[in-house]
Parts: C-alpha cells; sequence; structure tokens
C-alpha cells in the first residue's frame, strides 16, 4: 500500500492541484507524512491555517491506512496505522526480495551518459574513481528509476597530453615497457614531460610540433601512439572491471576529432565561428559567456572540436531523450560554453544536454597536480587499501584460509573506497583519508557492509536460511519504538531511490542505508530478536531482520557494492 501516494491523489481531489509537496517530518511523533498547505494558498484563496482545517474536515476516513490527521499550524501530518504498514511493507519485502524498491514506468526517460573517462597516456588516479562510481551508481539508480540508460565511456586518446608524452617518451625516455600497471607507468612520464616542459619555451614548441604531425598522420608517431594506446588501453579495461563498472559501448576523441574539425570549418563558412587572434571560435558575449574556443591559432583541435564531432556521433548512434555528461566542477564554465554553442547551432543534441557536475577529490595537503607529482594513483591507493582490509580481516578471522581472508579484504576494500565517493553530495570537494574510510564504526561501507553481515549470522544461527515467501507471522507483535523506527525506515526505500535517481545524487541513498544501519543497530541492542519463551515474537522479529538485510543489500548494490554474508 502506497500511503504517500494515496494522500497525494485524495488532496488532488479536493484542491484540483496538478502536483502535490509531501514532506516526512523531522520527528517522528509529528508524523509519517506532512503537508505544507501553503502550496494551495494561492488555488484556494485562503490562509494556509485554514487551508488545514478545511482539508482535514474533507479528508475524514478517506484515505486507507491512514489512522490519524493532525493540524499543526499550516501543517497537515498524517499518521499511519502501524499494524498495517508493517504488515505491507514485510510482506512486500520478503516477496520481492532483489526486486523490492525496483520502479516500473510505462514511458522510460533514455538517458545517454558518458562515464569512465580517463585518458591513454595517463595515470588513472582517484579522482577518476569518484568519476566512474558516481557515474556506475547513477546509471544503477537510473533503471532502478523506471528509466533507461546507456552508459558510454568517452576517452581522450589524443591531443595536447599525447604529444606531451610522446615527445618525453621520444627525447628523453631510455627505460623498458613494464607488463603491469601501464596506467601507472604512463602517469610517470606524463609527470615527467610536464616538469621537464613547463619552464621551457622551446620544449612546448616541440610538443606543438608533436601535436601538428600526431594529427596530420606522421607514420612513425602514429605507430608508436597506436603501440601505447593499446596498452593503455588494455590496463584502463582492467581497472573498469576491478571498479564494477557497466558499459555499453565506447566513444574515443580519436574518432571525433576529424568529424569536429569539419564541423568548425562548416561553421566558419556560414559565419558562426570566426577568427580571434588566429585561433577560431564562436561569440558567446550575448549569453555572457565570452569567447568559446575551437580551434588554436596553429590549426590544434581543442575539447570543444572533439565535443562537437561528439555530440554529431552521438546522435547518429543512440536514440536518446538526454545526455548526460559526468565531469568535474571545474569544467562547470566550459559545459555552460559548449551546451550554448550547441543550442546557437541549433544541433539536435542541443535540448537533450545535462552536466552532472561532481567536485575535485583532494589530498589533505591540497590540490592534485600532475605537474606537482602529488597525485594519488588508483593503483597505490588500492593496494594500500587492500593490505588495512586484509589486517582488519586477519585480526577477525584467523581460522579463515587464505582465498576466504582475501575475498572478505577485496569486498571491504572496495565498499570503502566507493563510498567515500558516493557519500557526499556530488558538487563537494572530498578530502580522501584511507583511516576514516575503513572505519568499521564510521559512517563508512565497512560499516554498512558489517551490519548486513551481522544480520547474516543472526539468521544462520536462528533458521539456518533464509525466510520463506508468505509465513505467517502475527505482525501487532512488532510494537517496540524501534521496530517502528526500522519499518518506516523501510517503507521510505522506494521514494529514496527515485529520490536519488531523479537529482542524481547517490549520497541520499548513502545517508538513508547508513540510517537503516544504525537503527538497526539500535534495535539489535534493545531488542531480543530471537526469544525461546516467545516463539511468534520471535518469528515476526526475524522477518523485520531478514527485511533489513534484504533493503541494506539492495541498497549497496545500487552504489556499485558487495553485500558480504561475512566478515
Amino acid at each position: 500500500m502506497d500511503f504517500k501516494q494515496n494522500i497525494i491523489d485524495e488532496i488532488k481531489k479536493i484542491t484540483k492541484a496538478e502536483t502535490v509537496k509531501v514532506e516526512i517530518p523531522p520527528d517522528r511523533k509529528l508524523g509519517d507524512y506532512a503537508i505544507p498547505c501553503f502550496q494551495f494558498s494561492k488555488s484556494l484563496k485562503k490562509d494556509p491555517k485554514r487551508i488545514s482545517q478545511y482539508l482535514k474536515s474533507e479528508l475524514k476516513n478517506k484515505i486507507k491506512g491512514i489512522k490519524e490527521i493532525k493540524v499543526i499550524g499550516p501543517y497537515l501530518n498524517f499518521f499511519v496505522d502501524k499494524t498495517i504498514l508493517t504488515e505491507n511493507i514485510l510482506k512486500e519485502i520478503n516477496k520481492e526480495k532483489e526486486k523490492f524498491g525496483i520502479q516500473k514506468k510505462t514511458k522510460p526517460i533514455v538517458y545517454l551518459m558518458d562515464v569512465f573517462q580517463p585518458n591513454t597516456h595517463k595515470a588513472f588516479h582517484i579522482g577518476h574513481i569518484r568519476n566512474a562510481v558516481l557515474g556506475e551508481s547513477v546509471r544503477k539508480l537510473l533503471i532502478a528509476s523506471g528509466d533507461k540508460a546507456i552508459a558510454v565511456s568517452y576517452m581522450g586518446d589524443v591531443g595536447a597530453h599525447v604529444a606531451k608524452w610522446i615527445w618525453y617518451f621520444n627525447k628523453f625516455y631510455k627505460g623498458d615497457i613494464p607488463k603491469e600497471n601501464i596506467s601507472k607507468w604512463a602517469g610517470s612520464i606524463y609527470t615527467k614531460a610536464t616538469q621537464e616542459s613547463q619552464d621551457s619555451e622551446i620544449y612546448q614548441q616541440e610538443i606543438h610540433d608533436v601535436h601538428i604531425r600526431l594529427e596530420n598522420g606522421e607514420e612513425k608517431l602514429v605507430k608508436l601512439w597506436e603501440k601505447t594506446r593499446k596498452l593503455c588501453l588494455d590496463d584502463l579495461w582492467k581497472i573498469q572491471k576491478q571498479l564494477g563498472v557497466h558499459l555499453d559501448g565506447h566513444i574515443f576523441e580519436s574518432e571525433v576529432e576529424k568529424p569536429g574539425k569539419e564541423i568548425v570549418n562548416d561553421l566558419i563558412k556560414k559565419g558562426i565561428a570566426e577568427e580571434s587572434e588566429g585561433a577560431i571560435g564562436i561569440d558567446l558575449k550575448k549569453q555572457k559567456l565570452g569567447f568559446f574556443l575551437l580551434l588554436k591559432s596553429n590549426g590544434a583541435s581543442l575539447y570543444s572540436t572533439k565535443d562537437f564531432g561528439l555530440a554529431e556521433l552521438k546522435n547518429k548512434k543512440y536514440k536518446f531523450d538526454k545526455s548526460l555528461y559526468v565531469v568535474a566542477t571545474e569544467q562547470n564554465f566550459y559545459f555552460q560554453q559548449l551546451f550554448a554553442a550547441l543550442k546557437l547551432i541549433k544541433h539536435p543534441t542541443s535540448d537533450k544536454n545535462v552536466h552532472l557536475s561532481y567536485g575535485l577529490v583532494m589530498l589533505k595537503e591540497g590540490k592534485m597536480s600532475s605537474r606537482a607529482g602529488n597525485i594519488v594513483l588508483y593503483e597505490d591507493l588500492r593496494d594500500q587499501m587492500l593490505d588495512k582490509a586484509m589486517q582488519e580481516v586477519n585480526k577477525r578471522h584467523k581460522d579463515w584460509d587464505k582465498k576466504r581472508r582475501q575475498e572478505s579484504a577485496n569486498k571491504v576494500a572496495y565498499s570503502a573506497m566507493k563510498f567515500v565517493m558516493l557519500k557526499y553530495d556530488s558538487i563537494k570537494i572530498i578530502s580522501f583519508d584511507i583511516n576514516e574510510a575503513m572505519d568499521f564504526e564510521g559512517e563508512t561501507g565497512p560499516y554498512i557492509q558489517y551490519s548486513h553481515a551481522r544480520i547474516c549470522s543472526i539468521l544462520r544461527k536462528a533458521i539456518g536460511k533464509e525466510l520463506k515467501p508468505n509465513i505467517k507471522i502475527d505482525f501487532t507483535l512488532l510494537k517496540e519504538e524501534s521496530e517502528h523506527k526500522l519499518i518506516t525506515i523501510l517503507s521510505n526505500f522506494q521514494n529514496i531511490i527515485i529520490d536519488s535517481a531523479n537529482h542524481y545524487k547517490p549520497s541520499i541513498l548513502c545517508r538513508y542505508l547508513l540510517d537503516l544501519a544504525q537503527a538497526f543497530n539500535e534495535f539489535y541492542h534493545q531488542c531480543v530478536v530471537v526469544d525461546k519463551d516467545n516463539i511468534e515474537l520471535s518469528k515476526s522479529r526475524l522477518l523485520l531482520v531478514d527485511s533489513v538485510r534484504q533493503v541494506i543489500k539492495n541498497g549497496l548494490l545500487l552504489l556499485g557494492i558487495e553485500a558480504p554474508i561475512e566478515m
């Protein structure tokens, strides 16, 4: 039974409103749902306090499952019948299991998502991890909310950074090419290339020349690019799998560079693009966005050149309603320019574009930089977290064999890594701390995983297996405050999925799972789950506990995190 929807439907009948805003009171003593009556002042032409009184009288005994309606100033507060809520939600979770919370839409929105966007010839660092896991979780949430998502990796495999890398490799590098961790090796070369060339105009000019020669197809440079590009890509696909990122396809900058230049040349002919100090761009001063560069003065392409080609390729290759660019906040102004330019040229995708912006991942010492060489590499972070997770597993389970301990450590390490990237609002900057991320008692992935594992242990000891659907339960026995708190949180899971998806914010789901895990731990300390003297109460509480387990598992999976049965 959808109590919230029942409330909305009845209020719409009375007020004739197209939409009805429903809030969850901050204090459960104020009710389960609240309607702010300010929203009806204009249409009903009444004071909000009078509206709340009026709606209460009109709604009396009309909403199934609502036990009481109270007027609290300009708010109308609804109290759900706890027994009905308990029976409905626990039966539904027990029946639906992994499908609980999944929505269906008659007309789903189709999203085309740019996700997993590292560059070849550069290191994969912790900032890329945030891009990867944020995009993957948003993809899962969109699908769970009833929409469709096509995930495409858009990688930078050409451009100034590749030219700089190849310049340094040919001019200075004397070592061998390693057989593993290619991304880490490539990143070290790029850092050295940046440091070597930063104060030398001669070297910078040499890099520009390499860039132009590459774009013109010089055979020797192209062969080196092809060889090192493949090595980088092979390594990046391994990282993609380790992070559990799903991809439906991939597009490379090298595919869209030429089409992008053709579009720019066409815009020059049409008088839309113009020259400024030797460079080519579009004047966006009317939009208060300055001059949008499309080609360098030496004719070399820019991100914008390739993004024009990307928009064209997307439109030809895929059918979609929205195009979601998952890119850091540093590019906010750039995407304002890009989207404005696409509208100006009346591109077919111009009304579909959305920039999902996310904050940088910082060290405690400050911002990372290839030039400064203080980037935290994925491989180094992964290995440190795996080592730390293994230490924790070894302390707890000396009797486990090596394989079992390694599997557990992997789940914990990747949970810690991903949850930190997702628990904050996406626009916020993250200051990454390994010890904080791995804290089993903090607001972390391992904390939620541990709650799930503890529940699995309780169920194993009590019944040895999961509860069967339609088990006979006396729902009236679940009347403790801590039990009602859990049930109320469980009943909100579907709304949390929708809210998280609509705002592209896995952080909403993270907060929900932390609250659910905390509420379970409070319940577990206050209530005896298995009471040999009260079998019926034990059955009721075991169903409640199993429902919490299922929702934690479902929620973690939407974050791309495994739910271990033991830790």
